[in-house]
């Protein structure tokens, strides 16, 4: 590193930064980006509220350790903070005292995430924090920190390993021999509490005598994985985790303990208590059994009740369906663009008959009948070709939701039975709905057949052929047979529904889209609604574009909204909330909804109800006149693909402006007191 860690410029000693964590937050970040460690204070701590949001940052000790990756940060940076007037950071034993904020570039090496992560796993230990509680001075906090993170931990696991290879000794003579516990931790970032929970554990499990417990932290810094012989021999798993663990198969069959990581950080006893209870109890549940052709990082965990695999199936299912339907949307929009919208009625003809060397003319005969174009030569045959490559990705929608649900299920052996199923709902006319049900019904029956005993020598096909085989086969006899056909005319019917819409239903739907798409800003009913318009976009009909459109102008709301209220009355808001809206706006135009986050985060009451007036006005006004988007992403950058255009523009601007004036009149009519706090102490640093 170029620079040290963490400078006196960077340590606060018992200064009072706010009332809220985005107060604390924005206040380090600007520390940061005053000691040349980063070029935008805003965008450092947009990304570190952005996370705070997702789970509370709050340790034991009552320490907070808010952290992020930001293109904004140039140099791995520490900022600390001893407050004087302590912040709920959502702890588990109260506002936190001690924060560390911890800011490392974005797409960074190695080398800083170790270094960090040794900060983090210090924190666990009592004398530290006392340390820092007790220090004198800022320089005394940069010693402290310098001193973990440039410690030699390498030179103490010698001593530990000793007593475990003499436990393994004592398995096999004595009958009360430790309880072997293997452990996985592991967080959204991998920087802090990934460490954290693996050290927190170790320490807690070296106080007793009747565990041997070894941890794997699959963090950024990396990590040794655990032994496979040690996974072999232990009696239970605790998976302490915010995102899939990696190479879960490895623990197939083991008893589970399965929490989220800050769990491991804050009650790593109570952990391995249960982990105990476990290793005794054959109803435990266990790590489900996978073979090394599953996909471990799509598993659920054995714990997991039904109805929320289904939700992240489902969920996994739009993800991997989402770059079908961008990139075929917006080819479609492409080639209406180049070859004009009448070009539809004959592109198969274009680009079947015609070539570079044979354009087109204006007019071409189409099974018999001659259809005359607006355009003609290289415009409308690029057109054609633009429109028939994205009619071609369209056709995937429907069998990659249903082959990814099924995967999110079942793993790989999901995936070819859900695009199987997903494939007849489109033949049988079922749609997207179909493709909901034919996926669901891959997982769950692949993940029923993966349970049943079989012979060795089958084993190995089951995964490739046998799980493929028959689950395809049941799915195509259930759809041929008996779901099909209803399913066609639920599809059929609401199709018919949306095409007869006007007048006021029309519009009522506007408004429950907008109020989906603005209720959590990202969350599962923004992307319930989203999925809603994106998979209507296969059918090609006007109701279905109307629909996508009231989707993006209404989730283009929020941000624009926002950051237009800050400009108009920046008294209403935090100074951190006044840097976000500088940016906001373009995440808007980009129909980026997420850009609303630390808005909504620090102000809830007053932000959400605004913001969902503002896009149920953008989804009514949109409906009612007639705007349909062939697109589904892009926001107004795209504006090519919205008809008419103009209306487009329409529909923001009225959602934009009501957003902004309810934002504005509850936080004026319905004061903050953390921004009164905020602007009082603005106004004493100005005074003094």
């Amino acid at each position: 590193m170029n620079q040290p860690l963490i400078t006196p410029k960077l340590v606060t000693l018992d200064a009072d930064l706010g009332i809220s964590p985005s107060d604390v937050i924005g206040q380090l970040a600007a520390r940061i980006a005053d000691s040349d460690r980063a070029t935008d204070a805003a965008a450092v701590a947009e990304a570190a509220v952005a996370r705070e949001a997702k789970a509370g940052t709050g340790v034991n000790g009552r320490v907070a350790i808010p952290h992020c990756r930001s293109a904004a940060v140039t140099e791995p940076t520490l900022a600390f903070a001893r407050l004087s007037n302590p912040v709920d950071f959502n702890g588990p034993d109260g506002d936190a005292e001690l924060v560390f904020l911890i800011a490392a570039p974005e797409g960074g090496g190695k080398a800083h995430l170790k270094i960090l992560s040794k900060l983090a796993r210090a924190l666990v230990r009592g004398d530290f924090v006392d340390n820092l509680r007790s220090a004198a001075s800022e320089q005394e906090i940069v010693d402290l920190v310098h001193g973990v993170v440039n410690a030699e931990p390498k030179k103490a696991e010698p001593k530990k390993a000793e007593p475990k290879k003499k436990a393994d000794a004592v398995v096999s003579s004595q009958s009360n021999a430790p309880i072997r516990i293997a452990a996985v931790t592991s967080c959204a970032t991998g920087i802090a509490h990934t460490y954290m929970a693996a050290d927190a554990l170790t320490q807690a499990a070296s106080k007793r005598d009747n565990v041997d417990l070894r941890v794997e932290p699959q963090g950024s810094s990396g990590g040794d994985p655990l032994d496979q012989a040690f996974i072999d021999s232990a009696d239970v798993v605790i998976f302490a985790h915010d995102v899939a663990v990696r190479g879960k198969s490895r623990f197939a069959g083991k008893p589970v303990v399965d929490s989220p990581v800050k769990r491991g950080v804050n009650e790593p006893d109570t952990m391995i208590d249960e982990a105990i209870a476990a290793s005794k109890d054959p109803n435990a549940p266990r790590v489900a059994a996978a073979s090394k052709a599953d996909s471990d990082d799509t598993a659920s965990a054995a714990t997991q009740s039904w109805p929320k695999r289904i939700q992240q199936a489902i969920m996994t299912g739009v993800s991997y369906m989402v770059p079908f339907v961008a990139a075929g949307g917006l080819l479609l929009a492409l080639g209406f663009l180049f070859g004009g919208a009448d070009m539809a009625n004959g592109w198969q003809a274009l680009v079947t008959e015609h070539s570079p060397t044979n354009l087109p003319g204006n007019q071409i005969t189409v099974d018999g009948e001659l259809i005359a174009f607006r355009r003609s030569g290289w415009l409308l045959y690029l057109g054609a070709v633009l429109f028939a490559t994205g009619q071609m990705a369209m056709q995937f929608v429907v069998p990659a939701l249903s082959g990814y649900i099924g995967y999110g299920l079942a793993g790989r052996p999901g995936i070819a039975p859900g695009f199987v199923g997903g494939a007849i709902s489109v033949m049988v006319g079922a749609g997207f709905i179909g493709g909901l049900i034919t996926g669901l019904l891959a997982g769950v029956i692949a993940h029923w057949i993966q349970t049943w005993k079989v012979p060795r020598w089958l084993s190995s096909l089951m995964p490739v052929v046998i799980i493929p085989l028959l689950t395809s086969l049941i799915i195509g006899v259930l759809m041929f047979l008996l779901l099909g056909r209803p399913l066609g005319a639920v599809m059929e019917g609401l199709t018919a529904w949306l095409e007869s819409m006007s007048g006021s239903s029309a519009v009522l739907l506007g408004v429950t889209i907008g109020l989906m798409m603005c209720f959590d800003l990202g969350g599962p009913v923004n992307k319930a609604a989203y999925l809603f318009g994106t998979a209507g976009l296969s059918a090609g009909t006007q109701g279905a574009y109307e629909i996508m459109a009231a989707v993006m102008i209404s989730g283009m709301v929020p941000p624009i909204a926002l950051s237009i209220a800050t400009f108009l009355r920046s008294s209403l808001f935090t100074p951190a909330e006044q840097e976000n809206g500088k940016s906001a706006w373009l995440l808007g135009l980009s129909f980026v909804s997420e850009g609303a986050i630390p808005f909504a985060a620090a102000d809830p009451f007053r932000v959400i109800p605004s913001m969902m007036l503002g896009g149920a006005t953008a989804g009514a006004v949109s409906m009612a006149l007639g705007v349909g988007a062939q697109a589904p992403h892009g926001g107004v950058f795209v504006i090519f693909a919205y008809h008419p255009w103009w209306g487009m523009l329409v529909a923001l601007a009225a959602g934009v402006a009501v957003a902004t004036l309810a934002v504005v009149a509850l936080k004026q009519w319905w004061p903050n007191d953390e921004i009164r706090k905020a602007a009082k102490r603005e106004e004493e640093l100005v005074s003094a």
